[in-house]
C-alpha cells in the first residue's frame, strides 16, 4: 500500500489536478531560488532549532547558486529568531526531553514531527513550528490531530497539541534609505517579535476524515479537477509550479507532456548536463569541444578554436529583387531543435555559445511578433510572460530529447554587502538572475572556469558562497584543471563510492546515503516542508569540503606514473587575508632588532 503524508493528502483535496502531476505523472518541478522560499526558509528554521545556528544558516546558504543581498538579510532574520526560539523553549519547558523530527512511520502514514516535549511523568507535547503570522489558517488544519493519533499507536502519551509561530518580517527598503539603515530597521523589527505558542484542542474526527480521503484517492482514476477546495496554491499564478517535462501556454496551462528521458541512466554518469561560464579568452569553448560526438550551436561566431560541427545561430537576411527578408536567429534554433528531433546523427552532446544571446534572440523574436520594443510594452507583465514562457519551452523540448545539454556562458561581477557591511565580489554567468535560475535548475552541473596568477586554467568544483554554482555530485577537491579527462576522473570517483579504483571504494562507502535517490518518506518530509512554512533564510560559510589529494600518496605504486599529470591539482591558490603592510612576524622582529643599531649617538 502506498504511504500518505497529510500534504499529499490536503492537495489532492485542495487540487487533484496538481495532484496528480505530482504523485502521478510525477513531473520534475524546478527548484525556485527566491530568497524567501518556504522550503528552503523552513528547513533552515528546523535545522537551526534542533541544531545551532551555524548550521542552519550554512544549510541555507549552500541551498542557493551564489548569495545575494536579499538571502543574506533572511539569514540575519533567522540568526535573531532561532535563539528566540530555543530560549523560548527552555523557558516553557524546562525540564522537558526534546524528540526532534520524529519519524512516524507505518503502512499507510508517514510522517515527521517537529518536537515532541516528552515532560518528566511520560506525557507529551506535540508541537509544530511555523514561519509565518497568520494563525488563524493553521487553526483548521488536520495535521497535528493526524501526528497525535499515529504517535499514541507508537507509544506515546499525547495530552496536549501545540503550534509555535516565529513571526514573519517582510520589510521593504525604502528609496530614501541606504542599505546600512534598512538592515538597522529590519533587524530592530525582528528583535521587538515575539514568539507565540498557541494550543489547539483535540478532535479525532480528523483521523477519519484523513483515512476517507486515501480511500478516496485509491478509488480515483482521472485526475482533473482544479482548485477543489479555492485553497491551491499552485493554481495562483505567481505560485505555480514549473515542470521540466511540460510545455506551458502564455497562461500557465500545460499543452503538452514530453517523456521523460530515460535513456542516459547509468552506473556512474560520465556524461551530465552542465552550464561552464567563465570570462573571455579562458577557454570554456576550448574544454566543450573536447566531448565526444558534440554540435555546437554557435551564437558569437568565435569557432577558430573548436573543431566540433557548428550551426550558426544568426540573423539569416536575403534578398529577392528589391524585397529583403530576414529569418530571425530565434527560428533558426527551433528549426534545429526540430532537426534534432528526428536526426539520425551521431551527435550524443549539443552545447549552445552562448546561452545568454539564445535568450536575447529569444525577446527579439517575441518584440517583432508583437510590435514591441520592451518587455513592459506588454500590459500586466504580460511582455515577461510571453518571453519567459517561448525560452522555456524551447529549452524544455531540447532537454527532452536525450542529448547531453551543455550551456556556455560569459562571466559577470557583481558586489553584495555582507552583514558587517563589508564588500564581497560574486561571480555568476552574464544572464539576468531568474533565467538562471531556471537554466541551472534543467542542468546537473554548473560550473565556473577561471586562471589563477600563474596563468594557468582551472574548473571549480566545489560549491562556494560567491560563485554561482552547485550540482548533485559530491566532488572531493576543490578545483582542478581545465581539462576533459581530470573532469570525467572526478565525475567518476564523486559518485557513490563507484570508482575504478578499488582502493578508494572503502573510503567512499560512507557517502552512499548521501548520494542516493531520496526515498519516498524524504520526498514526504521535503513536501511537508513546503506546504508547511512562508519563508526561508540563510545559512553561513560552507565547511572546507574533505581534500581527496591524499589519495595520491595512498595509491599503489604502479600509479606514481601518472603524479606527473595531476601535478597542478595539488596547487591550491592561496588565498592571503592579510592586510597590506602586515607581512610575516618573523621579518617585523628581524626589521625591529636592526633599528638600535642605527643610530647617531655613535658620532660625538
Amino acid at each position: 500500500m502506498t504511504q500518505y503524508s497529510y500534504s499529499r493528502v490536503l492537495l489532492f483535496n485542495d487540487c487533484p489536478y496538481h495532484f496528480g502531476l505530482r504523485y502521478v505523472d510525477r513531473l520534475t518541478e524546478l527548484p525556485k531560488f527566491d530568497a524567501d522560499n518556504p522550503l528552503i526558509i523552513g528547513n533552515a528554521l528546523h535545522s537551526g532549532i534542533e541544531q545551532d545556528v551555524e548550521t542552519a544558516i550554512q544549510d541555507y546558504f549552500n541551498s542557493f547558486p551564489v548569495l545575494t543581498n536579499a538571502i543574506v538579510e533572511e539569514a540575519m532574520k533567522l540568526e535573531i529568531l532561532i535563539p528566540k526560539v530555543k530560549d523560548y523553549l527552555y523557558e516553557q519547558f524546562p525540564d522537558f526531553e526534546f524528540i526532534h523530527e520524529y519519524k512516524i512511520d507505518h503502512e499507510e502514514y508517514v510522517g515527521f514531527v517537529d518536537l515532541i516535549a516528552k515532560a518528566p511523568d511520560g506525557t507529551c507535547m506535540v508541537i509544530d513550528f511555523k514561519y509565518s503570522n497568520n494563525i488563524k489558517n493553521y487553526m483548521k488544519s488536520a495535521q497535528l490531530h493526524i501526528y497525535k493519533d499515529f504517535l499514541e499507536r507508537d507509544g506515546f502519551h499525547v495530552r496536549k497539541l501545540a503550534y509555535i509561530f516565529a513571526p514573519k518580517t517582510s520589510l521593504k527598503q525604502k528609496d530614501t534609505e541606504d542599505l546600512f539603515h534598512f538592515r538597522k530597521r529590519l533587524m530592530k523589527t525582528v528583535e521587538d517579535s515575539k514568539i507565540q505558542l498557541v494550543s489547539i484542542e483535540f478532535d479525532d474526527m480528523e483521523s477519519i476524515y484523513f483515512m476517507n480521503s486515501i480511500t478516496d484517492i485509491e478509488n480515483t482514476s482521472t485526475f482533473t479537477k482544479r482548485n477543489k477546495s479555492g485553497n491551491c496554491f499552485s493554481c495562483i499564478p505567481r505560485f505555480r509550479p514549473n515542470y521540466l517535462e511540460a510545455i506551458e501556454n502564455e497562461k500557465g496551462e500545460i499543452i503538452m507532456a514530453l517523456p521523460k528521458n530515460e535513456r542516459r541512466e547509468r552506473t556512474i554518469d560520465t556524461k551530465p548536463d552542465f552550464w561552464i561560464y567563465a570570462d573571455s579568452y579562458v577557454g570554456k569553448s576550448t574544454f566543450v569541444d573536447n566531448v565526444e560526438n558534440v554540435l555546437f550551436l554557435n551564437t558569437d561566431g568565435n569557432t577558430d578554436n573548436t573543431t566540433a560541427p557548428v550551426v550558426s545561430i544568426k540573423d539569416v537576411v536575403s534578398k529577392s529583387g528589391r524585397v529583403t527578408n530576414r529569418k530571425l536567429a530565434w527560428d533558426i534554433f527551433l528549426d534545429t531543435i526540430s532537426d534534432l528531433e528526428t536526426d539520425d546523427s551521431d551527435f550524443e552532446a549539443v552545447a549552445l555559445d552562448l546561452v545568454e544571446d539564445i535568450y536575447e534572440h529569444c525577446r527579439v523574436y517575441v518584440f517583432d511578433k508583437n510590435g514591441w520594443e520592451h518587455e513592459s510594452d506588454g500590459s500586466y507583465g504580460k511582455g515577461w510572460s510571453k518571453v519567459t514562457t517561448e525560452f522555456n519551452n524551447a529549452m524544455k523540448r531540447l532537454k527532452a530529447l536525450g542529448y547531453q545539454v551543455i550551456y556556455i556562458s560569459k562571466e559577470k561581477a557583481e558586489e553584495i554587502t555582507l552583514k558587517g557591511g563589508a564588500k564581497r565580489t560574486t561571480f555568476k554567468p552574464n544572464i539576468n538572475d531568474k533565467v538562471a535560475n531556471f537554466l541551472t535548475g534543467t542542468v546537473d552541473l554548473t560550473l565556473r572556469a577561471f586562471v589563477d596568477s600563474q596563468d594557468e586554467r582551472h574548473l571549480q568544483l566545489a560549491k562556494k558562497q560567491n560563485v554561482f554554482g552547485g550540482g548533485r555530485f559530491d566532488f572531493q577537491v576543490e578545483t582542478i584543471p581545465l581539462e576533459l579527462d581530470a573532469f570525467i576522473e572526478e565525475l567518476t570517483a564523486a559518485q557513490e563510492g563507484k570508482s575504478p579504483k578499488k582502493e578508494e571504494k572503502k573510503k567512499r562507502s560512507g557517502r552512499s546515503k548521501k548520494e542516493k535517490e531520496p526515498a519516498e518518506d524524504e520526498n514526504e518530509k521535503v513536501t511537508e516542508a513546503a506546504e508547511e512554512v512562508q519563508q526561508e533564510a540563510e545559512a553561513t560559510e560552507e565547511k572546507p569540503k574533505r581534500e581527496r589529494r591524499s589519495r595520491k600518496t595512498e595509491d599503489a605504486p604502479a600509479q606514481e606514473e601518472e603524479k606527473p599529470k595531476r601535478q597542478r591539482r595539488s596547487r591550491k591558490p592561496v588565498e592571503d587575508d592579510t592586510p597590506p603592510g602586515e607581512s610575516d612576524s618573523e621579518e617585523t622582529s628581524a626589521a625591529e632588532e636592526e633599528k638600535p643599531k642605527r643610530t647617531r649617538r655613535s658620532r660625538r
